[in-house]
């Protein structure tokens, strides 16, 4: 929402004079927090849990999916980035090419890019020709004896190239994951909180038959504070909660983090920012249309509210 919003930055200070404690103390912010985040998103994901970074955000959501399948494995996109601890760097092609390589866990597969990708717009069938290679990659799986504990993506894949994946194949994958037992997480945390204009959350894009089992968010959410967080439904939480190792976060979720929050919450619904994002996204678009026309180095122009890619080819 913009440098020091004034907004932004009155609630932190005006909540840091009263109390910031760490989040074994109740406070009615983190209630508050919650329940105005939850009429963001679909009704089922409805339990949160709130961190400091994305980066804890997505490893928490790997062991909520693991817990909750009793299963291991993780399918990632090619090229994707999912944050900075050991247990995202393994599934995150940008990072573990470079280091120690692929764990025998983790599987890729190819990122729905119909401009550069192994399915492109000429194609008859993208969406079930991308998704078939999960399907795929799932079977293949199963032949070694590994079990997917979920699928793993950002929704529009960022580090990727700035993709957006053709609507449907996100149904199609969770189809395939679910019937592995697995789960699906989508990854907000670059491209949440009204980014992409028409909805709030990247993952609407794909069309209202679409709800993930974990959504991550981080990045935006605090605006340069340190806030993140996790919703889910309550079946997953429920079998997190069963092993009794409670999940606790010092200051995930203080008074301070929440006030900031809602804060954030309020100068995008003032400033009406989800529909500038389109505004100021199809002007730039536009502008980029008109500069691909005159120069042959730009081959594809591609984006959504303010998440745009420009492809550049020899």
């Amino acid at each position: 929402v913009g440098h020091c919003h004034p907004d932004v930055v009155k609630a932190a200070h005006e909540q840091n004079q009263l109390l910031n404690t760490n989040s074994r103390y109740l406070h009615d912010n983190l209630v508050d927090y919650a329940e105005r985040l939850s009429k963001t998103l679909p009704e089922k994901l409805c339990i949160f849990y709130f961190l400091n970074s994305g980066s804890e955000a997505n490893d928490l959501a790997l062991r909520l999916a693991r817990q909750y399948t009793k299963h291991e494995d993780v399918i990632v996109l090619d090229h994707a980035y999912h944050g900075h601890l050991t247990s995202l760097i393994d599934i995150s092609p940008y990072k573990f090419r470079n280091l120690e390589g692929q764990k025998e866990w983790v599987h890729v597969a190819p990122v729905p890019d119909t401009y550069r990708g192994l399915y492109r717009e000429d194609h008859e069938d993208s969406v079930t020709a991308y998704a078939d290679e999960v399907k795929n990659i799932i079977e293949h799986a199963h032949t070694r004896g590994r079990k997917i504990a979920a699928f793993f993506v950002e929704s529009l894949p960022s580090v990727g190239g700035q993709i957006i994946p053709p609507a449907g194949y996100f149904q199609k994958v969770a189809q395939h994951v679910h019937k592995a037992g697995g789960v699906f997480i989508a990854d907000e945390i670059q491209v949440g909180f009204g980014r992409v204009g028409k909805h709030f959350w990247a993952f609407q894009l794909q069309g209202e038959d679409f709800t993930p089992d974990i959504v991550t968010m981080g990045k935006p959410i605090g605006n340069g504070h340190p806030l993140a967080c996790v919703a889910t439904t309550k079946e997953i939480a429920e079998a997190f909660a069963a092993t009794g190792v409670e999940y606790f976060n010092t200051f995930g979720g203080n008074p301070v983090s929440c006030a900031i929050g809602l804060a954030v919450l309020d100068v995008i619904e003032k400033e009406h920012l989800q529909a500038r994002a389109s505004e100021v996204g199809n002007f730039m678009l536009k502008l980029l249309k008109e500069q691909q026309i005159k120069h042959p180095i730009i081959g594809d122009v591609r984006g959504c509210g303010l998440f745009i890619g420009v492809d550049l080819i020899k």
